[in-house]
């Protein structure tokens, strides 16, 4: 892309829960081998949400520090992200205007489609910027994924939210043109609105993503995207982070390349540092690998990284964006690090108690204990309507 026409992400910006359940934990309770969720999917940890904490609190945690250092002059309009959704018809990104006081002149949209629509919305933002090189759009990925207590996807659950200032003359990476599509109907994770947990077909999953990998390649070289020698890393959705690794193998299994341990490690390793304590946060997922990307690998100005967006169901992007020389003056590492690290332990008996915990639907006014140390919280229900305050 030139860079008369440079759009993309100007500023980055993550934040998780009040808990963590690590997963010797939940290994000591199930009588497993530690190893078995380590080394077999990936996984340390996983951020639990506090009674009063859900995807909006999160959110507007991971935005209000953009908004601090951006104003919200030039933001005009909202994109929320997500699949873990708190109402049927308003947009979660309402909430989160009101709480960072954003201008009434705003639009603000919610995007659904598994883990796929944080990435709708970054492209949505890309179209809007290019049309009014002078606006910027605030897009915002929150997820809470949660599943049945003793299911085979309890061990990749997590919540984490990243916020993304997408502007002009971005400060971090460029997002270039073109992009892979791939789309297929496809019943490999789902949930159904009667549910609270979602459903999941891990190896139909599995096999899902791959052939995503490959339609989305086919098409993004197809379009004249870079070579694959001339991207540097990979951010891939990671539902755990051993599929990056699955993933990457593939991909170059695809192409014809031999596989090499070592060549896989350099492209994936920086990428999973977030999600493998943060868990699976579904929409936000890709770009956590991105915020770990850019906080903890070697100087990458001028590099080019690749991107694989899947959402279940299942649509997917492959699309590629060079990070910008002097990035690392705009990072926010030890703000993301006091945000993992910040996480009180839980014992198995307490994660059970949250994971059971569900609100009255009668309409009755329910106030929510004071529990996170977060910036924002869900303060009750009243009326069926959420309550959020500042903490």
């Amino acid at each position: 892309m030139p860079a008369e026409l440079a759009i993309g992400i100007h500023d980055l910006s993550v934040a998780t829960t009040q808990y963590v359940l690590t997963h010797a934990t939940l290994a000591a309770h199930n009588g497993s081998d530690v190893a078995k969720y380590q080394r077999g999917i990936g996984q340390r940890s996983m951020s639990v949400p506090a009674a009063d904490e859900d995807i909006v609190t999160m959110a507007a945690a991971a935005a209000a520090p953009i908004v601090a250092r951006h104003g919200a002059e030039r933001i005009r309009t909202v994109v929320f992200a997500t699949e873990s959704s708190v109402d049927q018809a308003k947009a979660a990104g309402i909430h989160v205007h009101s709480l960072l006081g954003l201008p009434s002149a705003t639009r603000v949209v919610e995007l659904k489609q598994a883990c796929y629509s944080g990435t709708a919305a970054l492209q949505f933002a890309i179209g809007l910027v290019h049309r009014d090189r002078t606006e910027q759009v605030l897009v915002i990925a929150s997820d809470v994924s949660k599943y049945d207590l003793g299911s085979p996807g309890e061990a990749t659950q997590g919540a984490a939210a990243v916020a993304m200032l997408i502007s002009a003359d971005p400060a971090l990476v460029r997002i270039e043109d073109p992009s892979g599509m791939f789309t297929a109907d496809i019943m490999d994770f789902w949930r159904p609105n009667y549910r609270n947990t979602a459903l999941v077909d891990g190896r139909e999953s599995i096999s899902a993503y791959l052939q995503a990998v490959e339609g989305t390649w086919k098409d993004y070289t197809e379009r004249g995207g870079h070579k694959l020698d001339e991207l540097s890393a990979f951010c891939y959705h990671q539902p755990f982070t051993k599929m990056a690794y699955k993933a990457h193998r593939h991909l170059l299994n695809y192409c014809g390349y031999e596989v090499d341990e070592a060549r896989i490690n350099g492209a994936i390793a920086n990428t999973t540092a977030y999600n493998e304590v943060i868990g699976n946060s579904y929409t936000a997922s890709v770009y956590l690998a991105l915020a770990a990307l850019l906080d903890t690998a070697g100087d990458l100005s001028g590099k080019a990284i690749g991107f694989l967006s899947y959402g279940s169901g299942s649509v997917a992007e492959f699309f590629a964006g060079t990070v910008v020389p002097g990035y690392r003056a705009h990072l926010r590492a030890d703000a993301h690090r006091e945000a993992i690290d910040r996480r009180e332990d839980i014992d198995y008996a307490r994660y059970r108690e949250i994971h059971t915990h569900a609100f009255p639907v009668d309409g009755g006014d329910y106030p929510v204990p004071r529990e996170t140390t977060g910036p924002y919280r869900l303060a009750g229900l009243s009326g069926h309507k959420r309550i959020y305050e500042p903490r």
